[in-house]
């Protein structure tokens, strides 16, 4: 176990030391009468406890605490301090104990008691990293470890679009400013500020559970989430499919396989504005191969499965006229008359529905097949 200590009063940190050493082997890292935070960012990140005055002359305890947490949000903190009446605000940032001065030994050993339970507990919540992490980004955001899914309780709907927007572009750097105009477009920056650090907060707190594969760096003037011995199933099937053969009778089925594990569209029930761009280029990436697949099995006759694989895109893509012209020809290949009717119509109705009309050559194709009262395939 390691500790920092910081308060403004030199005697205040020896005495708490010297008491510390009695009853614990825990390690002080440091003791510090003013903590800049910055600039002991590694520190933060390698200790497990904070002992805090709270009445300090630059920065109060309370808020010191806020921007430790920050930086590390599994950071015990514990309070000391001559002064009850701020006992509520250090239990609302979860501080697991508020030890009044003058110290006694007996009131300190069960702080300490509490934490090696608390560290304890930590230790059993967090996933072996040996474990992929998979996150679904399909639909709705789930995270699961060997098919069991981990429950994760989002604070409140900012801290959710936060990770979520982090994970969109995880790996990459994003300023605050970003962020915050992300988050909070209405907001003036001072007001903005605060909200994205308790925002940054919270989120840490719910990722606690997985942070051997996902965590939020500070860097300056930003962040960015590192994710890792984790699978983004949308990057992972786009992988595959960049990584797929060329399309013959031997590699229908592997791109068949490849294709079914799109399952729905990114991040779909999330009205998210940023979202949207994402979703729609995998969207036609999902197109343009599920109509290779539909013009293979076309142009090798086996139409039953061209016939499936069509109706998929236009239930996608409404406007698809491709697939609606495709159906069509096929409809009047096997002289399925009102079925082609019906596929004109449907895909006349989602165009106009987008303010647009059917393509001249469709319109053409159709009305002689109309006029003649035979099956056409081509103009």
């Amino acid at each position: 176990m390691k500790a920092i200590l910081i308060d403004d009063e030199p005697l205040a940190l020896e005495y708490l030391e010297l008491q510390i050493k009695k009853i614990s082997t825990m390690k002080v890292a440091g003791k510090f009468t003013h903590f800049e935070v910055q600039k002991h960012i590694n520190l933060l990140n390698e200790v497990q406890i904070a002992f805090l005055d709270i009445e300090m002359p630059q920065t109060s305890g309370i808020e010191l605490a806020t921007q430790l947490l920050e930086i590390n949000s599994s950071l015990i903190v514990v309070f000391v301090t001559g002064y009850q009446e701020y006992a509520i605000q250090a239990f609302e940032l979860n501080a697991l104990d508020y030890i009044m001065k003058p110290i006694q030994l007996d009131r300190l050993r069960k702080t300490l008691q509490r934490i090696e339970e608390k560290l304890q507990m930590q230790a059993s919540e967090v996933c072996s990293a040996q474990n992929l992490l998979e996150i679904n980004v399909s639909g709705e955001l789930s995270l699961s470890i060997n098919d069991e899914e981990m429950k994760l309780k989002w604070r409140t709907s900012k801290s959710l679009e936060l990770f979520l927007y982090l994970l969109h572009n995880f790996g990459k750097f994003i300023h605050k400013t970003e962020l915050m105009e992300i988050l909070w477009p209405e907001m003036e920056e001072e007001k903005a500020f605060p909200q994205l650090y308790t925002a940054i907060y919270h989120t840490r707190k719910t990722l606690h559970p997985v942070r051997e594969h996902i965590s939020i760096k500070n860097v300056s003037g930003g962040y960015k989430l590192v994710v890792q011995n984790s699978l983004i199933n949308v990057v992972e099937w786009e992988k595959a499919i960049q990584s797929l053969p060329s399309l013959h009778s031997t590699t229908i089925r592997e791109y068949e396989k490849i294709m079914h594990l799109y399952k729905e569209p990114y991040l779909h029930n999330y009205d998210y504005i940023w979202v949207k761009g994402e979703r729609h280029r995998l969207e036609q990436l999902w197109i343009k191969m599920a109509s290779r697949i539909a013009d293979w099995y076309e142009s090798n006759l086996e139409l039953e499965r061209a016939e499936s694989w069509y109706l998929k895109i236009c239930a996608q893509a409404p406007e698809d006229e491709h697939a609606h012209f495709s159906l069509m020809k096929l409809y009047a290949g096997f002289q399925y008359g009102i079925l082609v009717d019906h596929q004109y119509n449907i895909l006349k109705e989602a165009l106009e529905n987008l303010d647009l009309s059917v393509s001249p050559v469709i319109q053409e194709w159709y009305k002689l097949y109309r006029n003649k009262g035979k099956a056409g395939t081509e103009i």
